[in-house]
């Protein structure tokens, strides 16, 4: 049996705890400063809990001591003190952060580390780039890798369309932060909420627009490869404009602390909600041009007795099944690996991948 911290005491950060120590293979301890929020958790009795400073020197480190793996839920800001302890200590290290700036550290301490470092190990970035890069190797040469994913209530009530069903602290992030992309084969930078679009699928009118992060390491793998790479979230058409005005001309995304206590006790969370996950590429096979996509929503559904929203569903999953893969030896066990890395075959195969299986075999998309 495999000993696995999981820092974070967050939605995400039990459902992963969950997900491990049902299986009998791993035994889950979920770290995090605050003992009410490790009180708040709903886990099994099999989950052990320990409320620690992280920040505190050699504090983490004490808890890493002897396991196969760290795995941070935590907010993003955390991220490189939590790969700093793992590389110290020797231990594996996933983690789910879509920030761009913590995983060019996280690269640059897996180059000596003697464990294996796997960041952006989500939905998006995550799985997103194992699906576009399992397309994007079905060309001779390529065109455009266009990927969109949206966490979305089912029921949206309110003017922004949107529920929280993710950290507050990360939808801020990439909705401030520079977003990467390839344009016209050149690898740049262009402004998040912006570039917007607007599609139908499956009869549900949605729109898209630049936030940062989604790309994970796919604008390195694919430059000199691609004409045009990009990543858009996905919403209900509305949101990015008030989230603009919000933003922009009222200032907030230099008040964030005061952005997210207004969502915070503005938006309610939901659990019952639908991630929508939609990949496009185009180029060329035996000089034809030709596009290839894939579509799928997964919903919130019950695990066992308890209920867990799509999107607790798809990052946790995510996680589990590149955990699972490292500890059968299916991965490398040293150094930096890429989510593109990762074969789609096999990590649907695995027994925590299966959750992204497809119910509908494509989705019907007007632009």
């Amino acid at each position: 049996m495999k000993e696995i911290v999981v820092v974070g005491a967050g939605k995400i950060g039990g459902t992963i705890a969950n997900l491990l120590s049902e299986t009998g293979d791993y035994r889950v301890t979920v770290v995090d400063r605050a003992q009410a929020q490790l009180d708040s958790l709903e886990v099994s009795e099999r989950v052990a809990t320990a409320c620690i400073e992280i920040a505190e020197a050699g504090a983490l480190e004490k808890v890493l001591d002897g396991k196969f793996a760290v795995l941070s839920a935590a907010p993003f800001h955390l991220t490189t003190r939590i790969a700093e302890a793992a590389a110290k200590s020797g231990v594996h290290y996933l983690d789910l952060t879509e920030d761009v700036a913590s995983t060019r550290i996280v690269k640059q301490l897996a180059t000596t580390a003697k464990s294996a470092f796997i960041p952006q190990c989500g939905l998006a970035p995550g799985f997103i780039s194992i699906v576009a890069n399992d397309l994007a190797k079905r060309f001779d040469t390529l065109e455009s890798v266009r990927m969109r994913v949206g966490a979305l209530p089912q029921y949206p009530s309110n003017a922004l369309n949107y529920n929280l069903t993710w950290s507050t602290d990360g939808v801020i992030n990439e909705y401030c932060e520079p977003c990467e992309a390839i344009v016209d084969g050149e690898l740049t930078e262009v402004p998040p909420l912006e570039e917007r679009e607007e599609f139908s699928l499956d009869g549900v009118t949605y729109e898209a627009f630049n936030t940062s992060g989604g790309l994970g390491t796919l604008c390195e793998s694919l430059l000199g490869k691609v004409r045009t790479l990009n990543y858009r979230t996905i919403r209900y058409p509305g949101h990015a404009a008030i989230m603009k005005a919000l933003l922009n001309d009222l200032g907030l995304r230099d008040r964030r602390d005061v952005f997210k206590d207004i969502l915070e006790n503005a938006l309610p969370s939901t659990l019952q909600d639908v991630v929508v996950i939609f990949v496009t590429v185009s180029g060329r096979k035996k000089g034809r041009l030709l596009q290839e996509t894939y579509a799928n929503k997964v919903y919130s559904n019950h695990i066992g007795s308890q209920l867990y929203s799509g999107i607790q569903i798809t990052t946790a999953s995510a996680i589990c099944a590149v955990l699972d893969m490292l500890a059968n030896g299916d991965l490398p066990q040293e150094g930096f690996i890429k989510q593109e890395d990762i074969a789609l075959d096999a990590f649907l195969a695995n027994r925590f991948g299966k959750a992204y299986a497809q119910t509908e075999t494509a989705g019907r998309l007007v632009a």
